[in-house]
């Protein structure tokens, strides 16, 4: 069984004065905004002191004015989860939770992210760089075949992801993930079931395998779907699970990612996992995945929140 270390603080005080930081610009920022109503509401009940800041502008006036120790990072997507918070946090000396400048810009970069796992020869779908144009499709269904994702290179949240079953769909798709970022990937659909494994500090959780009756776990499945099924334990055995965990640790270590997250990845027939992407800031609402995790091993959702904070020390 997955155990976890101890806590290093127990007194809510020794936090200090936290910044709750939420919301932003990106089209991730209504999941940010709904997980950070559930993490409120557990700091409030731990007795730690926090403030609520949507978006950077009145957290950097805080940090200047003095009132803020520390930052429990949630907000989710460019400028939140891309290194950006985390560098000018460094900068004017500020902990945050989670990981730093490297592990989130590299973990939220596809392309780049997934050139390092190749390099370390870290299982991960072959893809294609493209853009906002027609003249790549014929070419990367060439060497794909068909069904193929279509991805923005830096968003999560599944926002702008199509799946593609037909040749003339595929510049459509490129359009919209191209409205997200200049940058877009396409890889050919791998056939197997999707897993989560949420990291704590270095911890992995057990994981979770979902099902649901949507073309693929997409935006609506992730956070609005009630047909959407969640298994933990994933009914996998025990030594398979234990080596899979392991597989995601490294993934997560390889991206440079610290502090918590969640792996995400295929496992084929062959029983291999391709490894899809880490996220460093990852989703907690009420139907996110780490919280289940963590709730299979006893972790409940408020000192869940409390390790998540401890992460910034």
């Amino acid at each position: 069984m997955t155990r976890l270390a101890d806590c290093r603080i127990s007194d809510p005080a020794d936090f200090g004065r936290v910044a709750l930081l939420v919301g932003g610009e990106s089209a991730e920022r209504e999941v940010s905004l709904d997980g950070g109503e559930c993490v409120a509401g557990a700091l409030k009940r731990r007795g730690v002191r926090f403030e609520v800041y949507d978006g950077t502008p009145d957290l950097f006036d805080a940090i200047l004015a003095r009132r803020i120790d520390r930052v429990f990072n949630l907000m989710h997507g460019p400028g939140g989860e891309d290194g950006a918070i985390q560098g000018a946090l460094q900068l004017m000396k500020v902990p945050v939770t989670g990981s730093g400048v490297l592990g989130s810009a590299l973990s939220m970069d596809k392309v780049r992210s997934k050139w390092v796992l190749e390099r370390l020869a870290i299982r991960t779908a072959p893809f294609e760089r493209t853009g906002a144009r027609d003249d790549d499709a014929a070419r990367i269904i060439e060497r794909f075949g068909l069904p193929l994702f279509v991805k923005p290179a830096g968003l999560g949240s599944s926002i702008g992801v199509s799946r593609v079953e037909r040749a003339e769909e595929l510049p459509a798709a490129i359009e919209l993930a191209a409205g997200y970022g200049e940058e877009v990937i396409v890889e050919p659909g791998i056939e197997g079931d999707e897993y989560f494994a949420g990291i704590l500090g270095r911890t992995p959780l057990p994981l979770i395998r979902i099902e649901t009756p949507r073309a693929f776990y997409d935006y609506e499945a992730k956070y609005h779907s009630d047909d959407t099924r969640y298994f933990c334990p994933a009914g996998l055995e025990p030594a398979l699970e234990q080596r899979l965990q392991s597989e995601a640790l490294a993934a997560f270590d390889a991206l440079g990612a610290a502090g918590w997250g969640r792996v995400d990845f295929i496992l084929d027939g062959q029983q291999r996992a391709w490894f899809l992407e880490v996220n460093t800031a990852p989703g907690m609402t009420d139907h996110s995945l780490v919280p289940q995790a963590a709730a299979a091993i006893g972790v409940d959702f408020d000192e869940l929140v409390w390790r998540i904070l401890e992460t910034s020390l």
